[in-house]
Order: structure tokens, then C-alpha cells, then sequence
């Protein structure tokens, strides 16, 4: 799958059962690769903590993506808090 990236900003994401998720923010990438590795549902936060628990909570593991159209589609089972 190839898209551009700038495309994906603030598409909403739902799970492939029809559970949305959030939208998204903010993206990590493997420079190394120059792949996508996580789909963030909000903005990484400055401090190291703070980052951390978002990675945990408020995102998504590019690999669980399996569609990306007018909407973005992840495998259910992944362990993402819903947004507020």
C-alpha cells in the first residue's frame, strides 16, 4: 500500500469491525527504512513520560493498518484508549 503521508493527516480511523478510534495527528517514521511505523491519535507530547504513555495509549502500529482510502482502517484487538 503507498499513499502519501500528507495525505493521511487528520483521517479518521476505525477499526475493521466499525469502531472509530480517532484521527490522525501525527505519524513516526523509520528513517532507516523510510517506512511509517505508528499512526498517532494525538500530538507526541514533549516530555519523555508523557511520550511514552502516548505511544502506549494514543497509537497505532503501522503493521495493523489494512486499508487506507477515504478513511483509515485498522485490525480490531489492538489496545488503543478511544480518544476523548
Amino acid at each position: 500500500m503507498t499513499t502519501k503521508l500528507s495525505r493521511m493527516y487528520g483521517m479518521d480511523i476505525f477499526t475493521d469491525s466499525g469502531k472509530f478510534l480517532g484521527n490522525a495527528q501525527d505519524f513516526i517514521v523509520d528513517v532507516e527504512s523510510g517506512e511509517v511505523s505508528r499512526v498517532l491519535i494525538e500530538q507526541l507530547p514533549i516530555g519523555k513520560e508523557d511520550a511514552k504513555k502516548a505511544l502506549r495509549e494514543k497509537s497505532i502500529l503501522y503493521k495493523n493498518v489494512k486499508s487506507v482510502e477515504d478513511v483509515i482502517v485498522v485490525t480490531k484487538g489492538i489496545s488503543v484508549a478511544p480518544s476523548a
